[in-house]
């Protein structure tokens, strides 16, 4: 009954905030999926900026670069517990300047500034010492790691054009790292090469014939040293922003069963100082146009590599580290949650958001580690979202949007619903299509649960969120709060306020494609 009325406590609130409200039919087909997602779709990164990594005067990154993190953080720890597992990509801009340093641990020199380095940083380097701190940290929170190499290692650059780097990528560098790995008995889930490199690159790039040729040498090293087919880390590439030439010809190129997984990145709001920022991850005809690069994507691998999958492997919405008042706070989760959803409905099976910690769009803060508005929106992906992806459509307002999977780990449909108007909410009635079975489904259906996330205040951009109208704060033990949902009728409408994110389950119902 308490969880009931805080429920009726939080429509009556948003009826009075609004100006009105409008009614809305979702029609959600449970007869088929139309895409499939990995288990664990929701990933983060970890970055390798130092902290003097700047743009636009301010200097957003601290102690969060994987070399100078504090991996003993307790928030951080409880953090990437919390998801059972969490997917972790470290890598970024300079991996490709990063020399592995296991048998002379001493000689192993930081990034400093250097305007003749890509990015205007040095190479910097990584020992065995770190290598192994870094391991302790992920091994006891269950994580399941991507690692990006150094792609640009034994090449130089080309005479005739700067930004090219010519001749074959040496393996011998990565091997070291491989062989320590493998002896310490580490687990890596995958392994990239390079970052940002493909099409016109972005400070370095390297021809798709080339590179094809690099990623082979990977994937032989990757076999050596992993025998275990059924252990053995996947190979994920290319790693940058797609141009379709240089994709396909990529992909062509590789024989079968090299790649697994064609990652790419995104970062459709533009850059971080752009004032307009905030306008844009509230305009669904904004986010709608990056949906061709998806699809694009996802029809470059089923053609050329229809062995392999799509990946998001890197994606922070606004680049340079992101928007200072907007890539952290509440507003963000519009611009993400859809992304999310929009991904999985051209089939991409892991979504990496740029970051788990550092810059501006970190999903926990820069300096105090406590989780920002978005963690907690990945957070509740994770745990109510399943892998089978189903169509939904509604004619009402294009500013609610609206995504439904299989339940995870419960009979059922999940449904991602966002309001982005300021001033309209919705009363969402959910219609399946062809209902094969409604006597026993109305019988057996149980309580719906509804998750009400909105910005403290009122204020889209506080970096501080309400689960059903109470705050998200972390625990005495610096935990993740439990996230409790609200009990309601499953035949009433799902009340979506302005300004607010829901995520509902419907239990026990019948869905033919979630058997």
């Amino acid at each position: 009954m308490e969880a009931k009325s805080v429920f009726l406590y939080i429509i009556l609130a948003s009826i009075f905030l609004v100006c009105h409200s409008e009614d809305v039919k979702l029609n959600v087909k449970v007869i088929t999926s139309i895409a499939n997602t990995d288990e664990n779709f929701i990933c983060a990164t970890l970055d390798w900026w130092p902290s003097n990594k700047c743009d636009y005067g301010q200097c957003p990154w601290g102690q969060a670069g994987i070399l100078n993190l504090d991996l003993d953080n307790n928030i951080l720890i409880n953090a990437m517990k919390a998801f059972n597992p969490l997917r972790i990509r470290l890598g970024g801009s300079l991996e490709d300047q990063v020399v592995y340093r296991f048998r002379h641990p001493k000689n192993c020199p930081r990034f400093t500034k250097n305007q003749d380095g890509l990015f205007g940083f040095s190479s910097g380097c990584l020992n065995h010492t770190r290598w192994d701190q870094i391991n302790d940290l992920f091994n006891k929170t269950g994580v399941k790691l991507t690692f990006g190499l150094n792609a640009l290692y034994g090449k130089k650059r080309s005479m005739d054009d700067k930004v090219l780097w010519v001749g074959n990528w040496n393996p011998h560098n990565a091997a070291t790292l491989m062989a320590h790995t493998v002896l310490k008995g580490y687990k890596i889930d995958s392994y990239e090469l390079g970052n940002e490199l493909c099409g016109d690159g972005i400070g370095a790039r390297i021809e798709s014939v080339q590179y094809a040729k690099d990623i082979t040498e990977l994937r032989k090293l990757v076999n050596m040293f992993y025998p275990n087919p059924t252990t053995r880390p996947q190979v994920l590439a290319p790693g940058g922003f797609y141009k379709k030439e240089w994709f396909d010809s990529f992909l062509q190129n590789t024989a079968p069963n090299v790649v697994d997984g064609v990652s790419h990145h995104i970062y459709n709001l533009g850059a971080g100082v752009d004032k307009t920022l905030i306008n844009k991850v509230q305009d669904p005809f904004f986010l709608s146009q990056v949906a061709q690069t998806f699809k694009d994507i996802s029809t470059s691998v089923k053609e050329y590599a229809p062995w392999a999958q799509a990946w998001v492997g890197e994606s922070g919405g606004a680049y340079n580290s992101g928007g200072k008042d907007v890539s952290h706070t509440f507003v963000n989760g519009f611009w993400y949650l859809d992304q999310l959803g929009m991904t999985s409905t051209f089939n991409h099976k892991v979504y990496c958001r740029q970051t788990l910690i550092g810059g501006n769009y970190g999903l926990l803060n820069t300096t105090s580690f406590i989780p920002n508005p978005d963690y907690y929106g990945a957070l509740l992906w994770h745990r109510l979202m399943g892998t089978k992806v189903l169509s939904v459509n509604h004619e009402g307002s294009p500013y609610l949007r609206a995504y439904a999977h299989c339940a995870k780990n419960k009979a059922g449909v999940s449904i991602l619903l966002i309001n982005m108007s300021n001033s309209t909410s919705f009363n969402v009635s959910i219609n399946m299509d062809m209902n094969l079975y409604p006597e026993q489904q109305v019988s057996n259906l149980e309580e719906r649960e509804e998750y009400h996330l909105t910005p403290k205040d009122g204020n889209i951009q506080s970096d501080v969120v309400l689960l059903n109208g109470k705050v998200l704060s972390l625990t005495e033990s610096q935990d993740i709060p439990s996230m409790d949902p609200v009990l309601v009728d499953p035949f009433s409408p799902i009340t979506v306020a302005a300004d607010s994110i829901v995520f509902a389950r419907l239990i026990n119902l019948n869905a033919p494609a979630c058997a």
